[in-house]
C-alpha cells in the first residue's frame, strides 16, 4: 500500500482538519474526518459526531450521494470493521462503491486492526497508506492511541503562572495572572478534551465551573473530573449546583463516607472509586486507568500543585502547557507544582519544546513527553 496520486496529501490534510471538529466530543471513538473525491472535486466530507457517531466516512457518503462510485475516499484513520451500533463503515465505502481508499494509519482497536483495509481489499478496493500523514493522525487522536495502548488516556497539564512558576500569591489570589486571550486558549483546549481533572484543594479554593464560555462552542461541554478523596467539596459549590447540567465526576477512595457519597449522587455527580496508595492519597495511576475504563480519550489538567506533581511523579503527564505571565510572585507565592523529591538533576524527568507562541500579552509553551 503506497502513495500514488500527488493531491493525496492535500485531501488527507482536509480530512484531518474535519477530524479536529469532533475532538473531546467523541470518545470512547477516534475524532475521524472523511473526504471522498471524484475527478479531483470534493462531493462529499464528514467528520464523527457527537457520542461517536455516525462516524465520518456515513456522513461523506451521504453527502455524496450515487456520485460515490468509482471515487476516492480520504479517510483519517483505517475504516472500522466491526458491528457495534452502528454496521462497519469498511462494508459502507465498499457497497457505495468507492474504488479507492487512502488512509494515514491502520486503527490499532484489536476489533479493527487491519480488518478494515482487508475487508475493502477483498471488495476490490484499492487501499494505500499515506505514511507521510501518519504523524498528523497520530496527533489528532492521541487520546484514543493512548487507551487502545496503554489504557489510560492522555494527559495534558496545564499551567497559568508567573514567571517564577507561581500560581497564586502567598495569599491564596490568583486571578488573574494570565491575560484574557490566555484564558481564551484555555477554554479551546477545554473544548477538545474529554474531561477536565482538578484537585480537591484547587476546587474548593476557587469554586471553578470549569465549563467553555464566550467561544460559540455550543454543546461542547467536558466533563469535570474531580480528584476528592473523601469528597468534601462543598454540595453548595458551583460544581454542586450544575452537575445535572454538565457531567461531574468524583475521584474518591472506596472508603468514603455513604451519606457523603448519597448526597453527592443526589446533587447528579458520578462516583468512581479508586484506591489509595501507601501514603493514603489517591494513587494517580489508578485515577488515569478509571478514566480510560470509562471511555475517555483525553484529559486536561488545570492543578493544583498537588495533583500536578503526583502525575508528574507517576510519569502520567504527556504534554504540559504553560502559560507564564510578565510578573514574579517571589518564594512566598504558591508553586505551580508541588514538592516532586528530586535531589539530584539526573531524576528529573525532561520534556521536548514543541510550540512557543505569545497569546496576547503572555507567553504559551508546549512541552511534550519523548516517544520512547
Amino acid at each position: 500500500m503506497t502513495r500514488t496520486d500527488p493531491s493525496d496529501l492535500r485531501h488527507m490534510t482536509h480530512a484531518l482538519g474535519l477530524a479536529r471538529r469532533g475532538l473531546g466530543r467523541t470518545a470512547p471513538n477516534p475524532a475521524v474526518g472523511c473526504v471522498i473525491v471524484a475527478a479531483g472535486r470534493v462531493i462529499g466530507r464528514g467528520w464523527t459526531q457527537p457520542g461517536g457517531r455516525p462516524h465520518a466516512e456515513t456522513m461523506a457518503l451521504a453527502q455524496a450521494g450515487d456520485a460515490a462510485r468509482g471515487a476516492t475516499a480520504y479517510v483519517s484513520l483505517e475504516p472500522c470493521a466491526h458491528h457495534g451500533k452502528t454496521p462497519p463503515c469498511a462494508d459502507a465505502l465498499a457497497a457505495a462503491g468507492i474504488a479507492r481508499l487512502v488512509a494515514p494509519m491502520e486503527d490499532p482497536d484489536p476489533r479493527v486492526s487491519g480488518r478494515g483495509f482487508t475487508r475493502l481489499q477483498e471488495a476490490g478496493v484499492v487501499v494505500d497508506l499515506l505514511e507521510e500523514a501518519a504523524g498528523q493522525a497520530a496527533e489528532v487522536n492521541a487520546g484514543f492511541l493512548s487507551r487502545q495502548a496503554s489504557g489510560r488516556p492522555h494527559l495534558t497539564l496545564k499551567l497559568a503562572t508567573s514567571l517564577d512558576g507561581r500560581i497564586a500569591t502567598a495569599r491564596g489570589e490568583s486571578r488573574w495572572i494570565t491575560g484574557p486571550a490566555a484564558r481564551r486558549r484555555v477554554h479551546l483546549m477545554r473544548a477538545q478534551a474529554d474531561a477536565v481533572l482538578l484537585g480537591a484543594g484547587t476546587a474548593r479554593a476557587d469554586d471553578p465551573m470549569l465549563d467553555i464560555r464566550d467561544m460559540g462552542l455550543t454543546g461542547a461541554a467536558p466533563i469535570r473530573v474531580i480528584a476528592d478523596s473523601s469528597l468534601a467539596l462543598s454540595l453548595t459549590s458551583r460544581l454542586a449546583r450544575t452537575a445535572v447540567e454538565q457531567p461531574v465526576w468524583f475521584l474518591h477512595h472506596p472508603e468514603v463516607d455513604r451519606d457523603r457519597a448519597r448526597a453527592w449522587s443526589d446533587a447528579g455527580a458520578a462516583l468512581v472509586p479508586v484506591q489509595r496508595t501507601e501514603t493514603g492519597v489517591l494513587d494517580p495511576v489508578a485515577m488515569l486507568a478509571a478514566l480510560g475504563e470509562r471511555g475517555l480519550n483525553t484529559v486536561l489538567c488545570e492543578g493544583g500543585g498537588q495533583l500536578a506533581a503526583a502525575l508528574l511523579r507517576a510519569g502520567l503527564v504527556d504534554r504540559l502547557v504553560q502559560f507564564s505571565a510578565g510578573l514574579t510572585l517571589g518564594a512566598t507565592g504558591i508553586p505551580g507544582i508541588a514538592d516532586l523529591g528530586i535531589e539530584h538533576l539526573a531524576d528529573a524527568a525532561r520534556l521536548s519544546l514543541t510550540q512557543v507562541e505569545r497569546v496576547g500579552g503572555d507567553v504559551m509553551a508546549i512541552w511534550e513527553r519523548p516517544q520512547l
